[in-house]
């Protein structure tokens, strides 16, 4: 990473799971730098929802490097994700033309319900199976995949929890950390966004300022990817042995199996 800038530069490492991402810093100059970025990142600048690109480089060994402006912000707490601008942003990500065209053109096959119920059973280990509140979960799942209709598939974030809103300090709103992103049901990051931060009795404003009503399609299609990505939450922390985190989501699967809509 370093004989890509100057001696006076220097790179530290960024964080984050894949250990990929660096930060390179000159004087007053600062800019955010990952390896092996999606190509997607090009467009996803172009149209505003992360900070701008400046550059990219190919390395002799094959690797891409991208380089974004740096941008002093935070992330947005909890509470302001009922702010109408996550709406906004995220209504303009879903209607994107040209997101869509290029994860189709980088082989993105749509997610459909039917493939995610097969891959959750096959992830799932035996342990997890014998708990009666992971059965009741897969029960419903198989009872509703066939009742699930979605006239338009869109690209989701999937992971749209607080901690990838960025809010700079001009005041801008960015949605970054795309490296998981599909072609799928817009309830994915609906129902996340919603059954994790906004009180139920505010489903239907929130909504409305996304530009959709809640019908009971909707609210079935948010809570059936909700319940599934909570088992798939459930298997990923066990796996880690992070068992706190591990029984808090069995918990919010047990209470949203009762919960009706």
């Amino acid at each position: 990473m370093e004989h890509l800038f100057g001696q006076d530069w220097e790179i530290v490492p960024a964080g984050g799971a894949t250990g990929e991402a660096f930060i390179a810093l000159h004087e007053d100059q600062k800019l955010f730098l990952k390896r092996n970025s999606s190509p997607f990142l090009a467009v996803l600048s172009a149209e505003g929802i992360v900070p701008k690109l400046v550059w990219t480089k190919r390395l002799e060994n094959g690797d891409v490097i991208t380089a974004q402006q740096w941008l002093d912000g935070r992330e947005l707490k909890p509470p302001e994700m009922n702010n109408e601008r996550v709406a906004r942003l995220l209504k303009k990500i879903h209607r994107s033309k040209p997101l869509l065209g290029m994860l189709t053109r980088l082989g993105k096959s749509p997610l459909s319900p039917e493939m995610l119920l097969h891959v959750l059973e096959e992830q799932l280990d035996s342990e997890l199976m014998d708990q009666p509140v992971i059965q009741k979960a897969i029960e419903f799942l198989k009872k509703e995949v066939v009742h699930l209709h979605c006239k338009e598939l869109v690209v989701c974030h999937c992971d749209v929890n607080h901690n990838n809103w960025l809010l700079s300090e001009d005041n801008q709103l960015y949605l970054i950390d795309w490296d998981g992103a599909m072609i799928a049901d817009p309830a994915i990051d609906l129902g996340m966004l919603l059954y994790w931060y906004i009180p139920k009795n505010k489903w239907r404003s929130w909504l409305n300022r996304y530009g959709l009503e809640l019908t009971d399609q909707l609210a079935l299609r948010m809570k059936w990817y909700v319940i599934a990505q909570t088992i798939t939450s459930i298997q990923w922390y066990k796996s880690k042995e992070r068992f706190q985190e591990m029984d808090h989501w069995v918990h919010f699967l047990s209470d949203h199996l009762q919960s009706t809509g």
